[in-house]
């Protein structure tokens, strides 16, 4: 049924009142209704008399159908901004998270004072938030975006080409597991936020993450530290002398992480907390470089 652009906002405010909180049904409408009619909040705001395309009112009441169901909105837009940046993202990537902004603000902060074109590494980049973000901050970085998935690496190449840095950046299967493949060569930099849900976390994740996010990019083995130990282990003969780790962790993790990188060899400079101040993030230095 064709509505009025204010009809079918306040259609979708009202459906989505029945799981939501107002302020997040309004959010959620706004978004779904400019997304599927191609239109601006003022747009759709100046227009809420004229009536809607058929098309679009198909489009919005598919996407409402989705959202009641429990997919998260970021699947049903198709795409989710993090750090200034609209990435594209689909149920093969992880949705990116506000959480993630703190290993890449350590990151972003460390690069800026790296060597000229700096070579920085996002391993187990799903849609490539991480690498991308730092690219947009640090203007000679050449960043290299790696995951196992294949299916991931589809949606991080797509995202390159959205935000146009196919010069500096680019992206290659590797597995964070194994030794790194010669291919590779060396990094000042690099940076994880690796799968890190426990066992027992996984049981008890909300239907929204279990049932729609993808397994192999949360779960870090039974005490959620695997990817860590491979990592601190084997991509440290990935780093260039005195070149940097920085780790993305779950809550309660931190001691457990920098124990892990101590042991490899590294040297912890810097912790960091989240928006929620949960302690997040960690960078560290393998073999300073005053050291060699």
């Amino acid at each position: 049924m064709v509505m009025q652009y204010g009809q079918l906002y306040l259609e979708l405010r009202r459906a989505l009142l029945q799981q939501e909180e107002p302020q997040t049904a309004s959010l959620m409408a706004r978004q779904v209704l400019c997304a599927f009619s191609g239109k601006s909040q003022e747009e759709i705001l100046a227009q809420r008399e004229l009536y809607a395309p058929e098309e679009v009112c198909k489009k919005v009441s598919r996407a409402l159908r989705r959202l009641l169901e429990g997919e998260p909105l970021a699947y049903v837009l198709g795409e989710w901004d993090f750090y200034g940046l609209t990435l594209y993202v689909t149920p093969d990537v992880l949705i990116p998270r506000d959480d993630t902004c703190a290993v890449t603000e350590l990151a972003v902060k460390k690069a800026l004072f790296l060597q000229q074109d700096p070579r920085i590494l996002d391993l187990c980049c799903g849609s490539g938030c991480i690498g991308l973000a730092i690219a947009s901050r640090v203007k000679d970085a050449r960043v290299t975006l790696a995951d196992l998935s294949q299916s991931a690496l589809a949606v991080a190449k797509k995202n390159i080409q959205r935000c146009k840095f196919g010069g500096r950046v680019n992206s290659v299967r590797a597995d964070a597991r194994l030794e790194p493949p010669a291919f590779l060569g060396k990094f000042d930099m690099i940076v994880s936020n690796p799968p890190y849900v426990t066992g027992r976390e996984m049981e008890e994740l909300p239907p929204s993450v279990k049932d729609y996010e993808p397994s192999m990019a949360l779960y870090g083995g039974e005490d959620g530290l695997d990817f860590y130990r491979s990592i601190a282990e084997n991509y440290r003969h990935a780093l260039k002398p005195g070149g940097f780790l920085c780790f993305e962790f779950g809550m309660g993790q931190g001691d457990a992480v920098c124990a892990i990188l101590e042991e490899a060899g590294f040297t912890v400079l810097e912790r960091t907390r989240d928006y929620n101040e949960r302690e997040r993030a960690v960078i560290a230095q393998y073999g300073r470089k005053d050291d060699m």
